[in-house]
C-alpha cells in the first residue's frame, strides 16, 4: 500500500483527534490549538516518522507527543498567548534596527534573580531589547560546565533563586521591551538528573534514555570516529561507571550524559522541558551543542541528517504550543555546518563564529582578505533568518574558518591557526594581546583561545605599560569590532562586562574546580564599582561605554542598520574592510579600517555605491569630503541623504 506523506499524516490526524479532545478545558482552547495543529501536524508527522517511523511502538509515542503539546498549550499563559499572536503578525521583529543583545551569568553580573531584576534599569540604559542568560538551572555543585550539565530544567540554582522568580523576571523584562533568551542543553543531562539516577538504579526504560554498554566492543562501532572536545580534562567520549558495570556516552565531561534520540521517549521527554522554558517566558532557547544530538555507527557524529530533522521536529512542535517561540543554533563547526541549521523551520537566529573568528583574524593580521574572501561565502543566509553577531562570548575564540579558502589566497590554514593562537596568548613578538590557552591539544597543536574581550584588543597590555596612546589604540580597536557587529546585520550580541572594559580575571587558577577551564579567565564578575565606571569619562573604561553608546544609539535611528540585506564588496585596499546595507532604493556603506596608519580608498567606488544626494558619515557628520580617508582603526557609516 503505497500511500503520499500528506494522506498518511492526514488519516492519522483523523484517528488521533478524538482521542485527544475530550481533555480539553473548552471548545474555544480545542478551536485555538487545533488549528495551530493543522498547520504543523503534516510537518511534525514526517519529521518523527523519518525518525522513528521503523519503530513497533511509533504512534504511541507520537499520542503522548499530542498530549504533551495540548498541555503545554492550555498551560501557556494569556500574555503570552497575546504575544504569540503579535509576533505571529510581525514575524521579523528580531531583525528591527532596535535590536540589541547581551548574555550574562546571573551571578556574576548581579547575584541572583531578585537582584538581576533591580539591574533592568541599567540595562534599559545600555539599549538591550535581547538578554541571554547563561544556564542558571539546577546543576552539580562542584563541577557544572558553567552551568551546562543539568540536573533539572524545571529547577532555578537555588543560589540563584527559584523558577517563581525566573518568571517574575521573564515578566518585566517583557515590559520593558527585553526579550529573555534561555539555554536549551539537550544534548546530555547531568549525572545528578533524575533520569541519569534512575540509570544508576538499574531501570531500564531510563538506561535507554542514554548510551549505555555493557562492553567495550559496543563502542567499536562508534570509538574511533570521534574528535575529542576537552582533550586536556580526559581521553576520549566515554566514561565508565564502576557502580553501573557500565560504559556511558559522554562526549563532553564524564559527568554530562549524552541523551539517546534515538529513542522516542526522549525526544518527547524532552519537548516537555522545552515547552516549560517557554511556558516560564523565553523568548529564544539556545540549542546548546545541537551538532551532537544523533549518534550513528560509522560517523563523527557530528552535524548528521537526523540532528536537523529533530531539531526541524522540535521546531514543529513549538509552534503548535509557542509559536512565538525562537530558536538560536549554537554550531562551532565548520561554517558550511554551521548555515544548514539556519531557516525559519529549524532556527531562526544562529550565533555568528565566523565573523567572531574573522574579527580577531582581521585585528591581528592588519589584513582583511581572507574575512572578505570568507564573508562573501558564508554570510548569505535566507532573508526570515539573522545571524546573532558576536565579538566574544563566556566560551573561548576557536579559529572555524575555512581551510579551501585559505589555501587559495596562499595561507597554511594550520599554521595560520598556530600564529593567531600565539598572537592572542601575546607569544606572538608585538602581540597587544593578553589570552590565556584553552584545551591545548599537545598532540595535535590544536587549541583555542580565552580572554576578555578588553584585554585580548591590547587594554590589559596597555595599562600595564601606562602607555597613554597604546591605551588610545586599544580602545579604538574595541570601538571598530563593535561598530561592524552593530551594522553588519542581525542581532548584535554583547557580553556583560565588555561594554565596561573590564579585563581578565586571573583568580580561577586559585580555584581547584576551575583550574582546568581557562575560560573562567573571561567570565567576569561586575560590580557595582565596575558599573560606576561608564559614568568616568577619564577612564578607559568609561570611554569604551561612551563610545559603544554612541554607536548604539546611531544603529537606533536608522533602518537600513536593521532589516537590510548585506553585501560583502572588495574595497581594493587589502586593509579596509567594506559592506553595504540595502532597502528598496537606500544603501549604507560600512568602511572598517583594521590598519595601524591612515589608510584611503579610491573616490570613484564611494561614488559608485552612493549617488544621488550629499554623502554623509552617520558617525563622524562633519567629515566633509574627506570620507574616503579614514584614520588607524576607524570605522565609517557613509549614506545619502
Amino acid at each position: 500500500m503505497d500511500h503520499s506523506l500528506d494522506y498518511d499524516a492526514r488519516i492519522t490526524l483523523d484517528r488521533l483527534l478524538p482521542r485527544l479532545k475530550p481533555k480539553a478545558n473548552s471548545d474555544t482552547e480545542w478551536v485555538a490549538f487545533e488549528a495551530n495543529l493543522n498547520t504543523q501536524f503534516p510537518r511534525l508527522f514526517g519529521l518523527l516518522r523519518s525518525l522513528y517511523g521503523d519503530q513497533y511502538d511509533f504512534y504511541y509515542h507520537l499520542e503522548n507527543t499530542l498530549g504533551t503539546l495540548l498541555e503545554a498549550f492550555q498551560q501557556r499563559p494569556a500574555v503570552l498567548r497575546n504575544q504569540d499572536k503579535k509576533r505571529q503578525a510581525d514575524p521579523l521583529w528580531f531583525k528591527r534596527e532596535n535590536m540589541l543583545g547581551a548574555a550574562c551569568y546571573v551571578d556574576l553580573f548581579a547575584g541572583d534573580l531578585k537582584a538581576l531584576r533591580e539591574q533592568i534599569p541599567y540595562l534599559k540604559e545600555l539599549g538591550l531589547t535581547y538578554l541571554h542568560l547563561m544556564p542558571l538551572f539546577k546543576a552539580p555543585e562542584a563541577n557544572s560546565d558553567g552551568g551546562y550539565a543539568v540536573s533539572d530544567y524545571r529547577e532555578v540554582n537555588p543560589a540563584l533563586g527559584t523558577t517563581n522568580d525566573l518568571k517574575r523576571l521573564a515578566s518585566a523584562l517583557r515590559k520593558e521591551g527585553i526579550a529573555m533568551v534561555l539555554d536549551f542543553v539537550f544534548n546530555h543531562t547531568s549525572d545528578e538528573h533524575d533520569w541519569a539516577v534512575r540509570a544508576q538504579q538499574g531501570e531500564q526504560a531510563y538506561l535507554d534514555y542514554y548510551f549505555c554498554f555493557d562492553h567495550r566492543s559496543q563502542m567499536a562501532p562508534y570509538e574511533p570516529y570521534l574528535r575529542e572536545i576537552f582533550p586536556e580534562i580526559r581521553e576520549g567520549c566515554f566514561t565508565w561507571r564502576d557502580d553501573m558495570q557500565r560504559w556511558i556516552w559522554t562526549t563532553f565531561n564524564s559527568f554530562q550524559w549524552d541523551l539517546n534520540y534515538r529513542n522516542p521517549a526522549v525526544f518527547n521527554a524532552m519537548l516537555g522541558e522545552l515547552l516549560f522554558l517557554a511556558n516560564a517566558g523565553a523568548d529564544v532557547l539556545r540549542f546548546d551543542a545541537l551538532a551532537f544530538v544523533w549518534k550513528e555507527a560509522g560517523t563523527p557524529c557530528e552535524n548528521l541528517p537526523q540532528a536537523h530533522s529533530l531539531i526541524q521536529a522540535f521546531n514543529a512542535a513549538a509552534r503548535i504550543a509557542a509559536p512565538g517561540l525562537l530558536f538560536k543554533s549554537e554550531a562551532i563547526v565548520h561554517p558550511d555546518d554551521v548555515v544548514r541549521y539556519i531557516s525559519t523551520d529549524e532556527c531562526q537566529l544562529s550565533y555568528n563564529p565566523l565573523t567572531m573568528a574573522m574579527l580577531w583574524n582581521t585585528l591581528a593580521t592588519r589584513d582583511v582578505t581572507l574575512m572578505t574572501r570568507s564573508l562573501q561565502a558564508r554570510f548569505p543566509i535566507p532573508p526570515d533568518t539573522a545571524w546573532v553577531n558576536y565579538i566574544r562570548g563566556h566560551d573561548d575564540i576557536g579559529w572555524t574558518f575555512d581551510d579551501t579558502i585559505a589555501w587559495s589566497l596562499g595561507t597554511d590554514p594550520d599554521h595560520h591557526r598556530r600564529f593567531l593562537n600565539q598572537f592572542y596568548t601575546g607569544q606572538f613578538p608585538g602581540s597587544f594581546a593578553r589570552g590565556v590557552p584553552f584545551q591545548e591539544n599537545k598532540t595535535t597543536g590544536d587549541c583555542r583561545v580565552a580572554g576578555q574581550l578588553a584585554s585580548l584588543a591590547g587594554l590589559e597590555q596597555a595599562l600595564a605599560g601606562q602607555d597613554p596612546d597604546e591605551v588610545q589604540r586599544s580602545i579604538n580597536r574595541i570601538m571598530l569590532m563593535h561598530a561592524v557587529i552593530l551594522s553588519i546585520g542581525g542581532v548584535p550580541l554583547l557580553y556583560l562586562g565588555d561594554e565596561l572594559g573590564l579585563l581578565n580575571d586571573y583568580s580561577y587558577q586559585q580555584d581547584v574546580n576551575k583550574l582546568n577551564d581557562s575560560r573562567w579567565v573571561n567570565r567576569v564578575a561586575v560590580n557595582d564599582a565596575d558599573l560606576d565606571l561608564r559614568n568616568q569619562p577619564d577612564t578607559a573604561n568609561g570611554q569604551v561605554y561612551a563610545g559603544l553608546q554612541r554607536l548604539i544609539a546611531v544603529r537606533k535611528a536608522n533602518p537600513l542598520l536593521g532589516d537590510a540585506h548585506t553585501h560583502i564588496i572588495e574595497t581594493g585596499n587589502p586593509h579596509i574592510f567594506g559592506f553595504t546595507r540595502t532597502r528598496d532604493a537606500d544603501t549604507l556603506l560600512v568602511l572598517a579600517n583594521f590598519a595601524d596608519f591612515e589608510q584611503q580608498l579610491d573616490q570613484s567606488l564611494i561614488d559608485s555605491l552612493l549617488s544621488g544626494g550629499k554623502q554623509v558619515d552617520l558617525l563622524d557628520p562633519e567629515a566633509g569630503l574627506a570620507m574616503r580617508t579614514l584614520q588607524p582603526h576607524q570605522v565609517r557609516w557613509l549614506t545619502v541623504q
